[in-house]
């Protein structure tokens, strides 16, 4: 008995000391990962702590080089030019170079954005590059070209815009931990920017409608255009051959149906059919969607209200952030909603 009573202590003995081994086994390692700070992992380009899931590394990684292929409309070829000095040009021909040093910091990230995702999504007009040179893309004109419609003040004025770009240099837009793909611009809002779904009919996170103040000192912040009721009724019909406009009942034949947040037109009763309000200002060649329209006896009026599609960072709406002070990283993220800043860095 006594001898069956060692045994069996025995073999307790050795059950308990197994599980004392395998419960070690399990919980030091979980003690010691928790007690120890978890390494980066890269997801989607982007270093990120696993512990906090807060940026550890700000940064895009995109595969390629940072050589840019502009196709060159004029003369139908590819040229290659370094990054920087692309959105240089960039710059350059699409805001005006008196604007604000921080204003043109603004215009550089926006352009570098843009040019970076399309190193992975090619215009389709550049044959073979990565863009094109005209507004389809980003108006882009060689410094050379530059320097010369500058004249006397050429080299004073890529200075300015060197330095802007130099201040920014590798800097882009990310949302949600990926390179923003549409960082849309324009020249001048009506006094809020649009949504993108209200103009392009594509819900984007971070194009939605914000105050944009002070445009009115902008050129062309008001606008009018004329035209002849039966130049107008002969585009119309042309254009939309479903309308059947006629001069003699056209003002019971024309309806703005809807209005933006920001008061563009997002669709209007032509006659017998319905147009989208962008789609109708790019046929009569208007300022913007946001307009009103008035008709007498010979002409047709439309009064617009900013200068563009309206969606993302109005340039004009920049520069007056910018003389109120603020930075270039202040007026990104009041026109990119919930965006940040990131290098980008290429394998």
């Amino acid at each position: 008995m006594k001898n069956t009573l060692k045994s069996l202590e025995g073999l307790l003995s050795l059950i308990v000391f197994s599980l004392l081994i395998l419960i070690s086994m399990i919980v030091i390692p979980m003690l010691v990962i928790k007690s120890s700070p978890v390494s980066a992992h890269e997801e989607n380009g982007l270093n990120i702590s696993e512990e906090n899931n807060k940026e550890e590394v700000s940064y895009v990684r995109l595969s390629g080089n940072e050589t840019i292929k502009v196709h060159i409309t004029n003369t139908d070829k590819i040229i290659e030019i370094p990054l920087e000095e692309y959105v240089k040009s960039v710059v350059s021909g699409e805001m005006p170079v008196s604007f604000e040093i921080e204003a043109l910091k603004s215009q550089a990230v926006a352009a570098r954005t843009y040019v970076a995702a399309k190193k992975t999504r090619p215009c389709n007009e550049a044959k073979g590059g990565d863009v094109c040179d005209t507004t389809h893309c980003q108006v882009f004109i060689t410094k050379e070209s530059r320097l010369e419609k500058w004249g006397d003040q050429g080299n004073e004025y890529w200075a300015k815009i060197s330095e802007a770009v130099d201040a920014t240099k590798g800097m882009v837009l990310t949302y949600d931990n990926e390179l923003v793909q549409y960082p849309q611009f324009f020249s001048t809002s009506s006094g809020m920017t649009e949504n993108a779904v209200d103009v392009f009919s594509s819900d984007v996170p971070y194009l939605v409608s914000t105050e944009s103040k002070g445009e009115e000192i902008a050129p062309k912040y008001e606008s009018e255009f004329k035209f002849n009721i039966g130049e107008f009724v002969s585009k119309v019909n042309e254009k939309y051959p479903n309308a059947n406009l006629n001069e003699k009942t056209i003002k019971e034949n024309i309806e703005i149906l809807s209005k933006s947040e920001a008061g563009g037109v997002k669709e209007i009763k032509l006659g017998e059919t319905k147009v989208k309000g962008l789609d109708f200002r790019l046929t009569l060649g208007l300022n913007s969607t946001n307009f009103k329209f008035s008709i007498n006896e010979n002409e047709i009026v439309f009064n617009c209200k900013g200068y563009g599609h309206g969606v993302g960072m109005s340039q004009w709406g920049a520069n007056v952030m910018a003389k109120d002070g603020k930075k270039y990283d202040e007026i990104l993220k009041h026109y990119y909603t919930g965006t940040k800043l990131k290098e980008v860095k290429f394998d």
